[in-house]
């Protein structure tokens, strides 16, 4: 199942229970989250989205991305849609 964001784009894999993060922004990447994962990521984000400077992402342990503090509200936004696909 494709999953069209704000901010991030992927695939929902029903049969393996993960979901495979393609795009950031504008940026490609290939990794691959399961519940737990996703779940770390958004407590994170949700925790700390009142910071005004916004979030540093790192994708494939080297590329930093910048998220502003409206986009880390957007990308919370996102996994929140995808954690109700997972069971």
């Amino acid at each position: 199942m494709d999953v069209n964001g704000k901010i991030i784009r992927g695939e929902f894999d029903r049969i393996n229970d993960e979901f495979v993060l393609n795009q950031v922004k504008h940026f490609t990447t290939q990794s691959t989250l399961n519940k737990d994962q996703l779940d770390a990521i958004y407590d994170y984000l949700d925790n700390h989205k009142e910071e005004r400077d916004g979030q540093i992402l790192t994708l494939n342990e080297q590329m930093l991305i910048r998220l502003s503090q409206k986009e880390s509200s957007q990308f919370i936004e996102d996994l929140n849609q995808i954690r109700d696909l997972y069971r």
